[in-house]
């Protein structure tokens, strides 16, 4: 490692190696990329972060945090206390991108437009276009809307591997006039389009890792990559920070820098800049942390995009015949009802396997979220330590305007899912969510799967009373029909079960330095502070109509730009 470091650059997931990789571009800057995970190549990356079917990487421990734990539902009718659940976080080189689900949405360009209105100075849809070409490689479209020589590839399922179940609400869709559109990144409009997925031409998963950092850019002497490395604390002299503690091996040291970039996530980021005194003061400060920064917006403005879902039994015939292949292959955007409602304010995932065990295998789902969410939660210390994760609560469904919208698309997936049409075809329907329940059958191991081959050749015998069998052990009681008759049992079933869908964003977000709750300006500075930026998810200041990835991938890029032309 070089004594002079120009850019340190915390955090290697998404952001992180798009920085380090674009910013060693320039054989004069020295570069040091810190990721607290172990490090991921090609060579190296293990089967289940390789395969295409994304269901089976996030439920590895080794790959995540594994103290992180948040609350999500604030709008929970139950009356009971409210109790944190597992969040999973990636910890390892590529970051989210080594874990997620490869889906390669975009947004609206009204989102980054949004941003601009919101003090991000610079942002529009145009200019995210412009990063969005810049970062990808699409296998299907070559126009306006698309590029060809970027580092990520981007395609959409051929028609021939799409399971019969999505085929079929493809088509249930089509009888009842949703338009069938072919890009979803291509012009915003409501309708149903083929899952646009991030995978290789060879059909692998490609973190950004590997996208980013390839043996050419490892191979750069301006480059250092320290993995199994964790950034405690920013070291600051005055107020200007000058690098950071680093712990690897049990041993710390400092690295100082001219310029330190944290690029930790929606939930981290926000963390170690109030570990470091850059924060609410009055929370700091009963912690016992010398406040650098009063920055009362660190931590605030916590974003997420609420979940729930609606399944169906499915026939062998209807099952997806094969079981490496992406599941999430088809889309929905539709707008809801509220009054002004965004355009394509709510998403339906449709799923061919809901999950890699085998009573996944027999569940064709829809998954619905807000696209568009208003409630916002919060980042708070729990203690100065590093060690100690934070307090995180989303306060899912704290805007009634999204337990209406969330409520309505269950509705609407039910009424699709029990379509005739459809049902000729299909089993039972029934209402589903990502519980705890749910999570802890799911986790690889032989009990489990001995579990769960008993209850999926129960499901498959059962005949008449398929129904009995899943609302008494799959639900829990919970009966649609119910749901749907009764408003009451409806909120409450959303009010408990509603999810996140893994896209912590908005705790140290874009706005103009006059605005007390804004942390960083439209380049990542962080106000008040010299020497700092911010680049993940954590700075953006409204939550883009998509999973968060791509959006995260193109800020990343822009950013990168910004530093390199001063």
């Amino acid at each position: 490692m070089s004594d002079r470091i120009d850019y340190l650059v915390l955090g290697g997931g998404s952001a992180g190696c798009v920085l380090a990789a674009r910013l060693s571009e320039d054989p004069a800057t020295s570069v040091v990329l810190v990721e607290a995970g172990r490090d991921l190549t090609k060579a190296t990356m293990p089967d289940d972060i390789r395969s295409r079917y994304p269901g089976r990487a996030f439920l590895n421990p080794h790959y995540v945090w594994g103290g992180l734990e948040v609350y999500g539902s604030a709008a929970d009718q139950s009356n009971a206390p409210r109790t944190p659940r597992f969040y999973e976080q990636g910890r390892i080189l590529g970051g989210g991108t080594a874990i997620n689900a490869m889906v390669a949405n975009r947004g609206a360009p009204e989102d980054y437009d949004e941003w601009g209105q919101l003090g991000a100075e610079g942002w529009t849809g145009a200019l995210a276009l412009k990063y969005f070409r810049k970062l990808e490689r699409d296998a299907d479209f070559d126009n306006d809307h698309h590029g060809q020589d970027g580092p990520i590839p981007v395609r959409r399922l051929a028609e021939g591997k799409v399971s019969p179940f999505v085929k079929a609400v493809k088509k249930t869709l089509l009888g009842r006039n949703y338009p069938m559109k072919e890009d979803q990144n291509g012009r915003w409009e409501d309708g149903v389009f083929p899952a646009a997925i991030a995978v290789s031409d060879d059909g692998e998963r490609v973190p950004a890792s590997i996208a980013y950092l390839t043996p050419e850019v490892r191979n750069r002497p301006n480059l250092t990559i320290m993995t199994e490395a964790t950034a405690e604390v920013l070291t600051t002299e005055g107020s200007q920070v000058t690098g950071a503690r680093i712990v690897s091996g049990g041993t710390a040291s400092v690295l100082h820098a001219g310029e330190t970039i944290v690029a930790l996530g929606g939930i981290h980021s926000c963390a170690l800049l109030m570990r470091s005194g850059i924060g609410p003061r009055a929370d700091l400060e009963a912690l016992g942390i010398s406040v650098l920064a009063d920055r009362p917006g660190v931590g605030q403005n916590l974003m997420e995009h609420p979940m729930i879902a609606v399944s169906t039994y499915l026939p062998p015939a209807m099952r997806m015949p094969d079981l490496t292949e992406h599941h999430d292959q088809a889309l929905l955007r539709w707008t809801s009802s509220i009054p002004g409602a965004p355009n394509g304010d709510m998403h339906f995932a449709i799923i061919g396997r809901t999950a890699a065990h085998s009573i996944g295998q027999r569940m064709g789902s829809i998954l619905i979220w807000v696209n568009k969410s208003f409630s916002r939660g919060e980042v708070r210390l729990k203690s100065a330590e590093a060690g100690v994760e934070p307090v995180v609560d989303f306060r899912l469904l704290s805007d009634r305007r999204d337990l209406d919208r969330l409520k309505e698309g269950l509705c609407k997936a039910a009424s699709i899912l029990s379509d005739a049409t459809l049902r000729r075809h299909t089993g039972p329907v029934f209402p589903t969510s990502y519980s705890e329940r749910v999570k802890k059958v799911s986790q690889p191991g032989a009990w489990n799967a001995i579990q769960l081959g008993l209850l999926a050749r129960i499901l498959d015998w059962a005949g008449p009373s398929r129904a009995m069998v899943i609302n008494s052990v799959i639900t829990l009681g919970n009966r649609l029909q119910t749901l749907l008759d009764d408003d009451a049992a409806l909120t409450r079933f959303v009010s408990g079960a509603v999810a996140g869908v893994w896209h912590a964003s908005g705790t140290c977000r874009m706005g103009a330095s006059d605005d007390p709750m804004a942390v960083t300006d439209g380049q990542g500075r962080v106000h008040g502070v010299a020497g700092l930026r911010v680049c993940d998810a954590s700075i953006m200041p409204s939550i883009p109509r998509a999973n968060t990835n791509m959006p995260t991938l193109m800020l990343a890029e822009c950013i990168a730009d910004r530093i390199k032309e001063g």
